[in-house]
Formats: structure tokens, sequence, C-alpha cells
């Protein structure tokens, strides 16, 4: 089936790519070099898009779930005839144990299945497409093996039952037993480089090491408070969208998942944005460890670099590349017709005011590994307070990168606020008698501006934009960061308003006509519940939020009110963030700690 449903779908990674595999036992997406790279499998995006199916035939029930502490996943399927299972993963490195799993992935994807009781008769299609459906495989059979090679691209197929193929197509038939078991291992290789060592048919566990290392990773990662099972899993995906050569994190693992059916905002998500970068870091900080966070740091003030007086880019590559233009794929029809698919994104022009606070707001954070600090984090430091102090008046295009206009967003006003806070904050860690002086200053004006100009009297809150009288869900980030006290009665007064108009069953949209609710502004609602305090109304939305994910516990970036359907990106890292930063609000609230001035971890 092509175009399934964007939840029917398990994420499986390995520190450099992801695929994502459907109830049906169907991988319909992998962009095996890594997360950026061009596809191999996109039916996700277009039913010709290219597939790896393995299921039984004929009718069957399923039940899936990940084995604990891992990505690697395990689907049941139930037929008349007996049951049998497929567990799949993406292999990591043998003996990477800890924060060095997935350095050096064998960009393999292993699928096993296992005869649970009875006679279960399977199909197998393999189907690849490379580069976004722009070339048909060739599949050429090698050393008992099905080679398919497309200009840099080699996908080789090996399998311990023999395989039927034409020019682009391999299938099987087959019955498996009970006790049977029977192993495939598609890899990756650069056509023209040498190809790494991966687990073989052979092996009596082929992904065994890959289990090993997921656990290793999660126990390394115990989550001490409320909805610790759930904070786990959720940091395991955000792990899982790690690029772990790097230490960058992905928006999601996907592009082009429409946010409306039939609409045009379809963008690709599989790059690194500043804008996500403080709230990520917080949540490797809670669900994780500082060694996580710490280097998301390192890779930021590597990818800015020296900034001086020029604009700061926004997001980047993986390995910190700048430029991500943006361009159509006419190859693909795109999910469920909804056109354009897009490879790139253009937001990586746009000017952000936010990003420079979001920066000031992680290196405040990291303030304790960071002493003493290295004289070029301190130089990057400077020149984002500094153009804080300069630019926070100018409009800009907003966390929600809006593409026709910019505008004086509140948010954006906010994140500058932050950044010449912290940056007061570190004192003559980072600047002389004067830059401190003239922090203030601007800090100070900027603060009063906000609540000056922020304020509409006639809406009754404050609104997304100077002088708008739109509501704006990203104005909830105030008392989240410190701007504001949650129980300030004209930031309650906002929350209520928010929370009435923007509503819907205890889940937001991001601002009135949004099609879908955004997950992680519902989330950011249950934060600033628990900070007005209370809980208890908190603790109920946030179930209620936690219990649209799918049943493997992912999230896309949105969820239909009209039909329950996820839409957006998957997973999205933002919304699984926003789950993690609620729990922990929740568990904090819980032991009845104080409300701290950053009001964050």
């Amino acid at each position: 089936m092509a175009n399934d449903r964007i939840a029917d779908h398990g994420l499986l990674a390995d520190g450099r790519s992801a695929a994502l595999v459907d109830r049906n036992g169907s991988v319909n997406w992998w962009c095996p070099e890594r997360f950026d790279a061009p596809s191999v499998f996109a039916r996700l995006l277009d039913p010709n898009g290219g597939h790896w199916s393995l299921r039984p035939r004929g009718r069957f029930e399923v039940h899936r779930s990940y084995l604990p502490g891992t990505l690697v996943l395990r689907t049941v399927f139930r037929t008349g005839q007996g049951e049998v299972t497929v567990t799949d993963g993406l292999a990591l490195e043998p003996g990477a144990r800890g924060h060095q799993i997935g350095r050096r992935s064998p960009r393999a994807l292993v699928r096993v299945v296992e005869g649970v009781s009875g006679v279960v008769p399977m199909a197998m299609s393999y189907c690849p497409r490379f580069e976004y459906a722009r070339r048909d495989a060739y599949l050429v059979r090698r050393d008992g093996t099905l080679r398919a090679t497309a200009g840099p691209t080699t996908l080789t197929l090996d399998a311990s039952l023999p395989l039927a193929s034409t020019a682009g197509e391999a299938t099987l038939d087959f019955e498996v037993h009970a006790g049977q078991r029977e192993t495939f291992t598609l890899r990756y290789a650069p056509t023209y480089g040498e190809a790494p060592a991966v687990p073989t048919v052979d092996d009596p566990d082929p992904l065994a090491e890959t289990v090993l290392g997921w656990r290793s990773w999660a126990e390394e990662h115990p989550f001490q408070g409320s909805y610790a099972e759930l904070v786990q899993r959720n940091a395991l995906v955000l792990q899982g969208l790690t690029y772990q050569p790097s230490g960058a994190v992905v928006a999601a693992a996907t592009t082009s998942l429409p946010e409306e059916l039939g609409g045009d905002r379809n963008y690709d998500y599989r790059y690194a944005w500043l804008r996500d970068f403080c709230l990520t870091l917080r949540a490797l900080w809670v669900a994780a460890c500082p060694t996580e966070a710490g280097r998301l740091f390192d890779w930021v003030a590597s990818a800015v670099g020296r900034v001086g007086g020029s604009q700061v880019p926004i997001m980047f590559g993986v390995e910190g590349e700048r430029e991500l233009d943006e361009r159509t794929m006419e190859t693909l029809r795109g999910y469920a017709d909804s056109a354009p698919v897009r490879v790139g994104n253009e937001a990586w022009r746009q000017r952000q005011l936010d990003v420079l606070g979001e920066v000031l707001d992680a290196a405040w954070r990291l303030r304790d590994h960071l002493d003493p600090m290295p004289e070029e984090i301190r130089d990057l430091l400077r020149d984002l307070a500094d153009q804080a102090a300069t630019s926070w008046r100018e409009p800009d295009a907003g966390m929600w990168e809006a593409r026709d206009a910019q505008r004086h967003y509140l948010s954006s006003k906010v994140y500058c606020w932050v950044g010449l806070d912290r940056a007061v904050r570190f004192g003559e860690r980072l600047g002389d008698a004067d830059d401190l002086a003239r922090w203030t200053r601007q800090r100070d004006e900027v603060r009063e501006t906000i609540l000056r100009e922020g304020w509409n009297a006639d809406v009754g809150a404050y609104t997304g934009a100077f002088g708008s009288d739109r509501l704006d869900a990203s104005v909830l980030v105030m008392p989240i960061i410190g701007f504001l006290p949650a129980a300030d009665p004209r930031m309650r007064a906002t929350i209520n308003l928010i929370d009435r108009r923007l509503g819907h069953n205890g889940l937001l949209r991001r601002w009135d006509g949004d099609p879908a609710t955004f997950h992680l502004c519902s989330f950011w609602l249950a934060q600033c519940l628990t900070l007005a305090g209370e809980r208890d109304r908190a603790a109920r939305l946030f179930e209620i939020i936690a219990s649209k994910a799918n049943d493997l516990g992912l999230f896309a970036e949105q969820l239909d009110p009209r039909t329950g359907e996820q839409l957006g990106n998957f997973p999205q890292a933002f919304s699984h963030i926003g789950l993690i930063l609620a729990a922990w609000q929740l568990s904090t609230a819980s032991t009845g700690a104080t409300y701290s001035e950053e009001g964050y971890p």
C-alpha cells in the first residue's frame, strides 16, 4: 500500500540516517548515506517511490513494539495459519556502547523473520528507486547477492533464501514454520568507496550488537521523575535523530510531509535549526546527560563560527553546511498527492532574531562546562549579545518562519531579551564593564518595550506581534524561559485566552486559522499551567497530548483535530522535546521544588 498514514510508521536509526517502516512491513523511507541524502525508498511520498516490503500473504493482524531500551522494532503478524515476527533494525557498529554508538554506522538495514506458530506464507518485494525516484535500479546477481548501483550509491541485498529478480525488483514467496528463522540484510556503500563490515545472514543473531548498543545508551541515562519510561522512550527518539559524527540533532527524519492534506506547506526538515537548539539542549540535559548537551553545543559553536556583524544563519546541514537551497522533486507526487516535494529549505536565508538568545541561553545552561571559557566561544557569545543589543528593534521572519513578510514578532523580542540577560549574567567571563553596562541597558529596554507594545488591551492578551490582534502560541515561551511568571495577571490572562481560542480538546493550534494542532505548543501549555500552580490540570492535559502519539510513542509535527491524523514531518524532534520538558516540569512540581528564576532545568 502506498501513502500509508504517517502515524503508521516506526523509526529505525543508526546515528547517521533513519528509515521508516509501516505496520504492513514495508520500508517506505530511507536515505542511507545520511539524514539529508537522496532516498533509495520514498514510497511515503509516492506510490512508485521505492520500497522494501516483507509481510504475510493474505489477511493478518499486527502488534508491534520496540525491543525495550532500543530503536529495534519487532512486528508480530497474526494470521489464520499461524504467527510470525519481523524484527527490523539499522545496524550499529559492533562493540560500540554508550556515547560511542552510531559514530561509525555499518549502513545496513537488517530484517529477521521468525516463525512463532503454524506455517505462515510470506511475501517479499524489494524495489529500490535512487535519488528521490529519479533512477530505476538494475539488479545484478553477484556472489549470491543482489547488487544495485546508480551513480554514487550501491545497495547490496543478501538473504538466507534465494531471491528472484527482474531488472528493477526482487520478489520472494516463502513459508515460515514455527522455530524457523530467515535473515535479510541490505547494505549501503558508496560506489567508489570501501564498503563497511556489516552483519551477515549467517550470523545467528545479526541484531544482537545493535540491541546491546542501544540499551547501553539507555541504561546510562535514567530519568528520575514522573513518566520516567515515557521520557526515556522520547529521549531514545532524540538520540535516533542525532547525527552522531557531529552531534547535530535534525528536526525530523523526513521531507515534505504536509501540514495540511492537499496544501503546499511541505518542507524539508532533515536539518538542524538553531531555533530548536535551546529546547533540544534542555531536553537532552533532562533526559540524557550533559555529554550529549555539550556535544550539541560544540557543534553549534563550530557551525556558527565567527559572526562579527553578519547575519547569523538559522539552520545548518548536519555537518555544518550553510547553503541549503530549496528545489522541487518533480519525480515524486507527494504524500497523499500533497505537492510539491521539496529538497533543501529556503528558510536558511531568513533572519530570525530568536537564534541569538537561544545560543546564549544554551551557553548559560552549560556555564559550568564552559569554565574556563574557550576564546572562540567567548568571541561567538559576545558577537551574539552585540547583535541582540543592536537588532532587537528590527522585524524578522519569526519562529514559525513566515515567508510572506517580516514582522515584530513578540517571541523574537523575548529571545533577544534572553540573550542579553544571559550575557549580563556571565559578567566578566564574557565582557568588560562597558559591555555589561550596554547589554544591561538594552536588556531593560527590550523588556519595557515588550511589556508595553506586546500587550493588546483590546484582545486582553500578549499577541504574536507588536500591533497585532492575532493570538500566537509562541508567546507561551515567556514564562517557560523566565521572562514573566506564569501567575502574572497579564500572562495568566494570555494563557487562558490562548487555551480558549486556539485550543481544541486541550490541543493547541499555533494561531487562529492554523489547519492543525501543534504538539509542541500543546506541551508548552501544559508547562505554563504547571508553572501557574495548576499541576492537576496540567497533568491531565499532558496525558491527553501524550496519548496522541502512535502505538510506538512517535509524534509527527501536528494533529488534524477533525480526523485525529498526524500531519507534518515525522518523527518530529520538537514534539518529543516538548513531551520531555513538560514531564520534567510536572516532576519538579510534584516534588515541591520552587520555581527557578530561569523557569527550566
